[in-house]
């Protein structure tokens, strides 16, 4: 992996003479990342309790995931303009205690509207704060670590990922959605006492802070062909992983606890993903980012050949949760790599860039799912992994070219 770009980055980021690795600062937003990813998808196992309680259809209870998401991508392409020059620190602090707050006004929302406006912050925070934690990584340990730094936030990821739905559920009967949604604010809590005390002072000198202007960067060739094979990867991923639960239950005739364990195997998998990749990475950068959606795009084909073959169907779907997973690792690296001095600017791009693709990967899945079944939304998975990895060899030869 070329890292001279990492370093360059690193440097212009990190203050003059700073050598020391602050791994538990790294360590207190991994803990924000958890408390962070539950909060944005609790309401998926909670849905029917709070529609009933609040007097509103399912569908319109899901809304509150939508307008999240609608939140973070208007957040993560501004946020670095609005900041200014505020102390990213306190920037980061603020987003934690708005998140703290979210949880609260959810568990104690009245009726929609305020339900729906708690969604609304829990966006913002999400918006924000992946916004810059590639910048963050930057300037809290030595370049060569930046990788594992952003490694260790995405364990984070996947760490929420395999136990919210099922604990939310949990809680859910056991205290009420509401207790499973107070549940988060202590989380939220430590999270902020310990980037308090862990996190050093960090100033802003990024230069894009001041113009607010992020898309100029699409500009840079590199820069357009890699954040389109991004939106691309991802549209492909969520395109065929939204529909997994009916799949199971129509072609491969799973019951709901055999189903449970699929999704467990799904989020095991992938947190043992984020944990091997930062090695697989430093022998190919690029190479991985490419062999990823087409071994990807190779699983989506087999389930839809071996849909019926339950041993074989749980195999495929644990090699997706393993290289699917990992993948944000290594696209998040691409952001100091590429970037270097607008980490916070190219990180908001890439989160707006996530967002919209997870949403209309969604949504053509759903519409091809009701129409084709589950081969039309895994064929058209397929296809645009297929289009994502030629997309991100085209930004590996761009990247060549004007190096």
């Amino acid at each position: 992996m070329n890292t001279s770009a990492i370093d360059a980055g690193a440097g212009a980021q990190q203050p003059a003479g700073q050598k020391a690795a602050h791994w538990s600062g790294v360590f207190a937003m991994t803990l924000c990342v958890f408390a962070l990813i539950a909060s944005e998808f609790m309401p998926v196992s909670l849905l029917s309790p709070m529609a009933a309680e609040l007097h509103v259809t399912e569908g319109m209870a899901g809304r509150g995931i939508a307008i999240s998401g609608a939140f973070a991508v208007v957040t993560s392409l501004f946020v670095s303009a609005l900041a200014g020059r505020l102390n990213r620190k306190t920037l980061l602090l603020g987003l934690t205690a708005m998140m703290a707050l979210s949880g609260a006004t959810i568990a104690l929302a009245p009726g929609y509207f305020t339900y729906m406006f708690g969604r609304a912050l829990i966006g913002v925070v999400v918006g924000g704060f992946w916004s810059m934690s590639a910048a963050t990584a930057m300037r809290l340990v030595p370049a060569a670590q930046v990788p594992r730094a952003l490694a260790v936030f995405n364990a984070g990821n996947a760490l929420a990922t395999v136990v919210a739905a099922p604990l939310g559920a949990y809680l859910g009967s056991v205290i009420g959605w509401r207790g499973a949604f107070f549940c988060l604010v202590p989380v939220a809590f430590v999270a902020f006492v310990w980037q308090w005390v862990s996190l050093p002072s960090m100033p802003t000198t990024e230069r894009g802070a001041a113009s607010g202007n992020v898309f100029r960067l699409f500009r840079n060739r590199a820069v357009a062909l890699g954040l389109l094979g991004v939106g691309v990867f991802f549209m492909g991923q969520f395109t065929l992983f939204t529909y997994v639960r009916p799949f199971l239950e129509t072609a491969t005739r799973m019951d709901v606890p055999a189903i449970t364990l699929v999704l467990l195997v799904i989020g095991v998998t992938g947190f043992a993903g984020t944990m091997l990749i930062g090695a697989v990475l430093k022998r190919g950068f690029y190479a991985t980012l490419i062999a990823i959606p087409l071994l990807m795009a190779a699983i989506a084909v087999a389930l839809i050949a071996f849909g019926g073959r339950t041993a074989i169907v749980v195999a495929l779907l644990g090699f997706w949760g393993l290289v699917s997973t990992a993948a944000p690792v290594g696209w998040w690296a691409w952001v100091p790599r590429t970037f270097p001095h607008e980490a916070e600017a190219g990180g908001g791009l890439m989160v707006a860039m996530i967002q919209l693709s997870i949403a209309l990967g969604s949504t053509a899945g759903g519409l091809l799912f009701d129409r084709y079944g589950h081969q039309g939304a895994f064929a058209a998975s397929a296809a645009m992994l297929l289009a994502a990895a030629a997309l991100v060899f085209l930004t590996s030869r761009s990247e060549a070219g004007e190096a």
